[in-house]
């Protein structure tokens, strides 16, 4: 029988990580899922294990490549942002894939925000709220000062998408989908990276951008496919949608993080906006897409943790839960005609999930 052609995307979570073969009808005929335990930075601090999701996306091309029942056209990465991985002069990664949750030196912050603005008008010139270490830019601001050997070192600074992709093309791209991720490095109005970028070096360290829809050859000649430059995982999303309808809509888009996806809407946005965390990404073709977060699936994931642990349960106890309105009150349930007490981690949990949905 001729095998089927396909393509492969890997989609990278903070939490999930996945790989998906779809075919020419965009049906998906395989998909593998996986969690990797993290590892710590050099000051303890949790971090991607970058090693093993490094050799995953290989073992998982391999396997693929023995799947004779598929032909793979073309492979391409969606991934979380806020993240870099840093390239030597061989291209080797020679630093941990730091954390944005990871809390920025309040030094280094006002020492920054002194010489390129207050907080308030820098924000809107990047559509970045300030947020530490979650604008990845900062994180390249504070290897240079606090990490000066390394800074030089680096020959790239790869977002996570385009570091995959490098991978199996063993080519260095930017990506505007990743660049326009509350980065504060590119500056809205006049397209272009900021002059903090700039005036500090780091532009250098940047590579070239390349449009995020075109492809490159393998590294490995005799392939058969070809390879995405990789995109920012919210941006990525929005595309089947872009391309299918013209009448204006919002994507909503639930993973580590919750977020509100508005292409239609292109008003600046406003200092009230920046304060409660609203932003600018841009989409795959260099357009502004004004999006509000909350970080709702991180907090759903850390609190069920800690029922279960409150109550010696296993987590995985609350993934088949079937909905009862009575626990939202701490009621009685009725199951089989009898009349049960609702277990005080059930109780709990509801109610974790009514304080989410109220968010």
């Amino acid at each position: 029988m001729k095998p089927t052609p396909v393509i492969a995307v890997f989609d990278v979570g903070k939490t999930n990580k996945k790989l998906f073969l779809f075919d020419e009808g965009y049906n998906i005929v395989f998909e593998r899922s996986a969690r990797f335990n993290e590892t710590e930075d050099e000051d303890g601090f949790p971090c991607e294990n970058l090693d093993s999701l490094k050799q995953s996306v290989f073992d998982s091309l391999s396997e693929i490549a023995k799947l004779k029942e598929f032909e793979l056209k073309a492979v391409n990465f969606s991934a979380y942002g806020a993240s870099f991985v840093y390239l030597d002069e061989n291209g080797e990664a020679i630093a941990p894939l730091y954390n944005y949750l990871k809390p920025y030196p309040e030094d280094l912050k006002k020492q920054f925000y002194e010489n390129y603005g207050d907080e308030a008008r820098f924000s809107f010139e990047t559509a970045s709220p300030a947020l530490g270490s979650l604008n990845s830019g900062l994180q390249l601001y504070r290897i240079k000062y606090q990490r000066p050997e390394l800074f030089r070192q680096i020959k790239y600074a790869l977002h996570l998408p385009q570091y995959l992709s490098y991978l199996v093309s063993g080519q260095a791209f930017s990506d505007l989908t990743s660049i326009g991720c509350h980065t504060a490095l590119w500056d809205f109005k006049q397209n272009d990276y900021h002059e903090w970028v700039k005036k500090e070096g780091i532009a250098e360290k940047l590579a070239p951008i390349h449009p995020a829809d075109a492809t490159v050859s393998p590294a490995i000649a005799g392939t058969g496919y070809t390879v995405g430059i990789g995109l920012h995982d919210s941006s990525a999303a929005l595309i089947p949608y872009l391309v299918s309808f013209h009448e204006p809509f919002i994507l909503l888009s639930t993973g580590t993080w919750a977020i509100s996806l508005n292409p239609f809407n292109q008003s600046p946005l406003t200092e009230d906006e920046l304060k409660n965390d609203c932003l600018n990404y841009i989409q795959y073709k260099g357009k502004p897409v004004k999006a509000s977060r909350l970080f709702s699936g991180h907090e759903y994931e850390q609190e069920v943790k800690r029922i279960a642990a409150q109550y010696g349960q296993d987590v995985m106890k609350y993934r088949s839960l079937v909905y009862d309105p009575q626990a939202l009150r701490g009621l009685t349930s009725e199951v089989g005609g009898q009349r049960l007490e609702i277990e005080p981690d059930i109780e709990a949990y509801y109610n974790l999930m009514a304080h989410i949905v109220q968010r």
